[in-house]
């Protein structure tokens, strides 16, 4: 039996609650088919005692810095107080000297205004990443060697991953999970935990918007629904538009402005999702995968999971393969 990864979450002072919780709750979620933990996750300080929380409790943990040394992923959750790192792009020095513990090649990954640490420490120099929105401008005044990309949900940079505020810290979460384990376990751990299965990474962190009534036929959400029972089919804008009974141009504007992105990358996003679940679950030639999922050819379904996972589709399938039964 393989060991459980393990995941070392690392409190700060003034640590926000409901972001501290996220990694416990989505990666003690996920099993294996015998209902064996595929994680482990301890929590630890960055001298082992107890830290206040953003709310009107403190949180009291079993283990201090040395727990970094073990860990296979660290977490660093947003803090309400962050110090030198959100007012001078500096750690302080018990705060560094936990940091430099993560031993090389270690996965980092920061929730919100986690981000600030893994910057401070020089771990996202000259490299992609977010953090919440309403702190982008003053991270990019911090740290202008980072390439900030301030409307993300999440950025996914190998070894190195950020995340935008709050729920955005489960689309990561659950993301790290599909990356490791495939869909099929990410899948049944979103619905354990009643969230949505899967937001891509690319989508924008803050749509502003209203939510249309359901009355009033101006919402593109039936149009999506009859997209994803049609995915093989030949999807054009015009053919969109036209189901909603509105023109390319009014249909495009909405569309964005309740999904975040444009109806070619929503779609390119759900296929990729249908053409990894064929491959987990089905015994389908990747030539049909490519059909069933709207991509037309192998060479298509290649090129778009090369550009999300740097897997081929064969690798993918050997690596996440649904066991039958």
């Amino acid at each position: 039996m393989t060991a459980p990864h393990r995941v070392a979450v690392l409190a700060l002072d003034r640590v926000i609650a409901f972001e501290l919780g996220i990694p416990s709750r989505i990666f003690e979620s996920a099993t294996a088919a015998d209902g064996s933990p595929l994680y482990q996750v301890a929590t630890c300080t960055v001298d082992g005692r107890a830290v206040a929380s953003s709310s009107d409790f403190k949180i009291s943990v079993d283990h201090g810095p040395e727990l970094l040394e073990l860990a296979d992923t660290v977490i660093v959750p947003a803090a309400r107080d962050l110090g030198p790192a959100f007012l001078h792009g500096e750690l302080n020095g018990p705060l560094a000297e936990a940091m430099a513990r993560i031993r090389p090649g270690t996965r980092i990954a920061s929730i919100c205004t986690g981000a600030f640490v893994l910057a401070a420490a020089g771990l996202l120099d000259d490299r992609p990443a977010t953090t919440h929105w309403r702190y982008t401008e003053r991270f990019a005044q911090l740290f202008p060697q980072v390439r900030l990309d301030p409307d993300v949900l999440f950025v996914d940079d190998g070894d190195v991953l950020t995340s935008g505020g709050v729920a955005a810290g489960v689309d990561l979460c659950l993301h790290l999970v599909r990356r490791d384990h495939g869909g099929a376990v990410a899948n049944q751990v979103a619905r354990t935990c009643l969230v949505p299965p899967w937001r891509e990474g690319g989508q924008r962190q803050y749509v502003e918007a209203p939510t249309p009534a359901d009355d009033t036929g101006d919402s593109t959400a039936a149009v999506r629904g009859w997209a994803l029972e049609h995915l093989a089919e030949p999807l054009t804008l015009r053919r969109l538009a036209e189901r909603a009974r509105m023109s390319v141009r009014t249909f495009t504007r909405r569309f964005r402005e309740e999904t975040g992105s444009s109806p070619g990358q929503w779609l390119t996003v759900q296929r990729t999702a249908r053409a990894r679940e064929l491959l987990e679950r089905t015994e389908l030639s990747i030539d049909q995968v490519a059909r069933e999922s709207g991509f037309g050819t192998a060479a298509s379904l290649r090129l778009q999971l090369r550009g999300h996972l740097d897997l081929a589709p064969s690798a993918y399938r050997r690596t996440f393969r649904t066991p039958a039964g």
